[in-house]
């Protein structure tokens, strides 16, 4: 399981440290009451060719996730377990934004459906095509199932790295891929903090834990 997805995702770190916050991660979730379900949030409006959001502006509307999926026990269950591990992670990693996104079909097509998150406003959807992976992160992790860890954006732009700067404070990210029983890319996570080398092997062990257990619980 954890060796697989490490394969899959094309990513170095140890499986031991892994099974520990797996076996952490599992505690947490058989011992914590399931948080409410947030069914609509604020979004920031988007930028020019709505690539990036337009950071400190907001759209009025709320984004409503009953547009895209149903309101029942079973997804409402799923979804409070998803907000409970993106709480789970802020509490043992300190990460300033992190959000769980899904593989949907939406009427404009297959694009990356934001499930339950923890930061600031951010945009909804990302359009999985190849175009719009060249200013996406999350799109280019969902497309090629290859995690990415930026832990200095600032030389990673200066060595002539693509990066879509949304919110100017982020200094480290990693997008990391999700995998269904069947080895299909289903999804990604996306974790960013405010300061440089962030993601070091304890706090990827956390997040590479969480993506093993999340596709359990996308909708």
């Amino acid at each position: 399981m954890i060796s697989s997805y490490l394969k899959q995702a094309q990513l170095s770190a140890n499986p031991a440290l892994i099974l520990t916050e797996l076996e952490k991660l599992d505690l947490h979730l058989a011992n914590t009451a399931l948080p409410d379900v947030c069914w609509e949030y604020q979004i920031p409006e988007l930028g020019e060719g709505g690539a990036c959001s337009l950071f400190g502006y907001l759209q009025d509307e709320p984004f409503k996730l009953t547009d895209y999926i149903k309101n029942d026990e079973q997804t409402q269950f799923k979804l409070a377990t998803l907000q409970s591990i993106v709480s789970y992670i802020e509490q043992q990693t300190g990460v300033d934004w992190y959000g769980i996104y899904q593989s949907t079909n939406t009427t404009e097509g297959n694009q990356l459906l934001k499930l339950a998150y923890h930061g600031a406003p951010s945009r909804p959807l990302f359009p999985l095509t190849q175009a719009f992976a060249a200013g996406s992160n999350n799109v280019q992790v969902a497309l090629s199932h290859k995690s990415r860890i930026i832990n200095n954006v600032e030389a990673y732009l200066s060595q002539g790295g693509e990066y879509y700067t949304c919110d100017p404070k982020v200094k480290s990210e990693t997008c990391l891929p999700l995998f269904n029983a069947q080895n299909e890319c289903v999804g990604i996570v996306d974790a960013e903090a405010f300061k440089n080398d962030f993601f070091d092997e304890k706090t990827l062990a956390v997040l590479i834990a969480c993506c093993i257990k999340i596709p359990h619980f996308l909708v």
